[in-house]
């Protein structure tokens, strides 16, 4: 399985601590083990997925879609839900 990131993506990871960082990883790796973890969108996101776990004890999304045939997995953005869907709209428009 191949796994891209997004600018977004790369540009938020930067910003991590590295206990963050440790966070972020588990959650790919479980992500490119099984990645049909992440709840399906409908309406004006639909195609992506969105993952949800703890990083140091706040739950953070993770939205990324997942093109079963080439078995590509695009890691799109992440972070707190406040605004979360609004900005990955935005992103997506």
């Amino acid at each position: 399985m191949r796994i891209l990131m997004t600018r977004t993506f790369q540009s938020a990871l930067k910003r991590l601590h590295p206990n963050q960082k440790s966070g972020m990883d588990d959650a790919v790796r479980g992500l490119a083990s099984a990645p049909r973890l992440g709840e399906a969108k409908i309406g004006d996101l639909a195609g992506v997925r969105v993952y949800k776990f703890k990083m140091v004890n706040q739950l953070m999304l993770i939205a990324y879609e997942w093109d079963e045939q080439n078995h590509l997995m695009t890691l799109l953005s992440f972070g707190s839900h406040e605004n979360f869907y609004r900005d990955i709209k935005r992103e997506q428009g």
